[in-house]
């Protein structure tokens, strides 16, 4: 066969393949028109069931159904979580500086009941700053909260920490000493809310004695 004939028959194959009428529907509308694909059925509610979000991810990425499936998956059930586990609980707020010491017990939504520091309890000037001060408003906020009840609806504790002064320690003594049983077994968390600086403003030139 000539070479002349060889490019005839490919130029007409070539030409066929151009000239092939186009589909009488879009490419864009048959993507649209696919059935979508059924969705996974979720096994019923039991005690002992281990199944799983992740799992039902899984079996969408095996081509075993949609993750469209996953939307109507109640998260706290499947996981199997307590509602009492949600539960925001009280706060126990304690801000030890170098001059004073405050403590603050609030709410799960917030609202203070009890906020004091040493010198709601007598101490004037430079006596608020001393261990022996802190100490007193840890135990005399504790006896608060026994007498006005507040203690049997406190079920969870948060103790919040700032600062580093002598009262951070005093306080802790206190719930951790015979003044603090009630309240001990009921803190759940304990967290450091010191601030803590980087950039901002100049610091003052620190004081040089002698």
């Amino acid at each position: 066969m000539s070479r002349l004939s060889t490019s005839r028959l490919l130029a007409q194959n070539l030409f066929q393949s151009l000239s092939r009428p186009a589909p009488s529907t879009p490419l864009w509308t048959r993507a649209f028109s696919q059935t979508p694909q059924p969705r996974v059925a979720l096994p019923p509610k039991t005690k002992d069931n281990a199944f799983t979000v992740m799992e039902t991810l899984a079996r969408s990425m095996k081509g075993e159904g949609s993750p469209v499936a996953l939307v109507n998956i109640n998260m706290a059930d499947e996981l199997q979580i307590e509602p009492e586990q949600g539960d925001e609980p009280y706060h126990f707020h304690i801000y030890a500086h170098r001059h004073n010491t405050h403590v603050t017990v609030t709410k799960p939504n917030r609202d203070a009941i009890i906020s004091l520091s040493c010198g709601n309890l007598g101490f004037k000037k430079s006596n608020r700053k001393h261990y022996d001060s802190a100490y007193q408003l840890g135990a005399y906020v504790v006896d608060k909260l026994h007498q006005k009840g507040i203690v049997k609806d406190i079920h969870k504790l948060e103790v919040t920490l700032r600062g580093f002064g002598a009262g951070r320690e005093a306080v802790v003594k206190v719930l951790l000493g015979n003044e603090g049983k009630m309240l001990r077994s009921k803190i759940v968390r304990v967290s450091d809310a010191t601030r803590l600086k980087f950039g901002g403003t100049r610091s003052p030139k620190p004081r040089r004695l002698g």
